[in-house]
């Protein structure tokens, strides 16, 4: 490791009204949860310290028997209207430790391309960014309904796919960031930089069982990305 010190959090509450205990629902052999640990300490050379914040205690449990750390999340932070750099900066405060750099994990969204987390530190190192966050490449003709009509956003009636201009959406795999943004309550700073992902692992983000069920298929069709 360099001198800077880099901090892995992952947000993990026991609420969700789409899909109860998600986190704790097994893809593949292991829970949801359990990917995105499993990944964090297959880079453990770029990180100093791995933690997990929940306020559910078989969420803890489990990622206790993993090995990684766990910061107790308060009611206050854990509600539907919760934000995910509120649970990340109680965690900064928490830890007694400072650090430089904060990597997120969602584990919402499990799979991941093996040299991602390499690829994209490597990338916000060298571009001195204050942020990076993983995108992917929107192919579909997007509108907006005005009045009870559909008005095209990005593209004009007949025009054809693969000449649309290039929109990006988060995909939500990886952000970095510097702690300074996060304890000034923002993931994303001013310096961003987007890593564009071009990868089926991208279109995984699970919020219902039928998002897990359509990570089955992913997972099975490219189990070694």
């Amino acid at each position: 490791m360099s001198e800077t010190k880099t901090i892995l959090i992952i947000p993990a509450r026991g609420g969700s009204k789409r899909f109860a205990n998600k986190n704790t629902e097994l893809l593949g052999d292991f829970p949801l949860l359990v990917h995105s640990i499993l990944y964090a300490k297959q880079n453990e050379s770029l990180i100093d310290a791995i933690y997990v914040t929940t306020d559910d205690v078989a969420i803890k449990t489990i990622a206790l028997q993993n090995g990684v750390q766990v910061i107790d999340r308060p009611e206050h932070l854990s509600g539907d209207t919760a934000t995910t750099v509120s649970a990340m900066k109680h965690v900064l405060e928490s830890v007694g430790q400072a650090y430089d750099v904060v990597m997120l994990l969602q584990p919402t969204n499990p799979l991941r391309p093996v040299s991602l987390l390499s690829d994209a530190f490597d990338t916000f190192v060298a571009h001195g960014c204050d942020s990076l966050m993983t995108v992917s490449r929107n192919h579909q003709k997007l509108g907006k309904i005005i009045d009870g009509h559909f008005v095209p956003f990005n593209y004009v009636m007949g025009q054809r796919s693969q000449d649309l201009e290039p929109l990006y959406a988060e995909n939500g795999l990886l952000y970095i960031t510097k702690s300074s943004l996060i304890m000034n309550d923002c993931i994303l700073g001013d310096n961003n930089f987007p890593y564009i992902v071009d990868h089926p692992y991208a279109l995984v983000d699970i919020d219902t069982e039928v998002d897990l069920k359509y990570a089955e298929f992913i997972l099975k069709q490219y189990p070694n990305a």
